[in-house]
């Protein structure tokens, strides 16, 4: 008997996260292990009248690919996903990794080369995407894997995964659970607009960055599953002084702890970490945008509650607030653009604040 969680959660995303409309080409990226879902996704695209297309991995892909490729293969740009990226009106990606570590050893050089090659594809679909002319959504299916970075069983996983995009029985209506959430956080999206200054205090954090002129765009499904965060893009030499991130910073597999960061005129100007510094450098120094903003968010669901080693969960504690450092995204008003998009987390329910020009 198929799961209904599962059979929920691709109405979620077919019916409203990208809202497929008759016509539209529609790519759905995963891996084998995620066949359930992509089956119920691939059949709800048909019934709503698009044209589905699977671009399926290989769960151990990218630890193959990285063990085997040459400086001529690590420089090759996809083809399907670059057309794609360029000509298709949707993109469903279900994250569904066998291995979440399966990269911790590979040279950062060629990581960082690999980035470089897929940076045309990664531009393309956020600036089709600001314009509105590509709809896309992320989420994760559960895998064993996942399970065993949150500390869970694979069972006790797949619960949680499921109640966190609100797609098991407590949610009859998911589409209607999030347009809810949608209408909760336009009061906070609403009251950032025409504000300037970003004050953050607390035992970790120290700093000051602008938001002025800048959009604040209110996540609740349409991008995230499951979701539940208010971003903009900073102004990109505004961020002034410290933080010290409270949750590790993963890139690629790489678990880099203890992350603090020091701001100058935008740009980081010292980088330490106790762990994975030659990460953290080699990331950083991937292009010359890579050490300033992308991205301020604050994260609003307060039932995610627990660190799972996964930012598609973790960026959304409710609580807390995220920078990214590298590329921002358009529609925010953001003019960064670089090579990576790395997301760091800090933890703000305990003797902490945020003043926007004052308050």
């Amino acid at each position: 008997m198929a799961d209904q969680r599962v059979e929920k959660m691709a109405r979620v995303l077919v019916d409203y996260s990208v809202a497929i409309q008759p016509g539209d080409k529609v790519m759905i990226e995963a891996t084998t292990l995620a066949e359930p879902l992509v089956k119920a996704v691939y059949e709800r695209v048909l019934q709503r009248g698009g044209h589905p297309h699977i671009l399926f991995a290989l769960a151990e892909q990218d630890e193959i690919f990285y063990k085997n490729a040459k400086d001529e293969q690590l420089d090759f740009s996809p083809a399907f996903h670059k057309m794609a990226a360029e000509q298709f009106d949707a993109r469903i990606r279900i994250y569904s990794e066998a291995n979440t570590r399966a990269l911790s050893h590979v040279d950062p050089a060629k990581m960082t080369r690999r980035q470089k090659t897929l940076f045309e594809i990664q531009q393309t679909i956020l600036n089709r995407a600001g314009e509105g002319k590509l709809r896309w959504i992320s989420t994760q299916f559960p895998t064993a894997a996942y399970a065993m970075e949150a500390n869970m069983g694979i069972q006790e996983y797949a619960d949680f995964l499921f109640a966190a995009c609100h797609v098991d029985d407590a949610t009859p209506d998911p589409i209607a659970y999030w347009k809810e959430i949608e209408q909760k956080q336009k009061k906070y999206v609403d009251y950032m607009v025409g504000h300037d200054k970003v004050e953050l205090y607390g035992p970790n954090v120290d700093l000051k960055l602008s938001i002025k002129g800048r959009t604040f765009l209110n996540s609740c499904g349409k991008h995230n599953l499951p979701d539940g965060e208010i971003y903009t893009g900073p102004v990109e030499d505004s961020a002034e002084g410290w933080v010290k991130y409270t949750y590790p910073a993963i890139y690629a597999g790489r678990v880099v702890e203890g992350v603090e960061l020091k701001f100058k005129e935008g740009c980081v100007v010292d980088a330490r970490s106790q762990s994975g510094q030659d990460v953290l450098l080699q990331m950083i120094d991937s292009d010359p945008r890579a050490r300033y903003l992308g991205e301020f968010a604050i994260g609003t669901n307060f039932q995610i509650d627990k660190f799972t080693h996964n930012i598609l969960f973790d960026e959304k504690i409710g609580g807390t607030f995220h920078l990214a450092l590298g590329s921002g995204y358009p529609e925010t008003g953001s003019k960064n653009i670089s090579k990576i998009h790395w997301d760091m987390i800090c933890d703000m329910r305990k003797d902490a604040e945020i003043r926007v020009d004052g308050e």
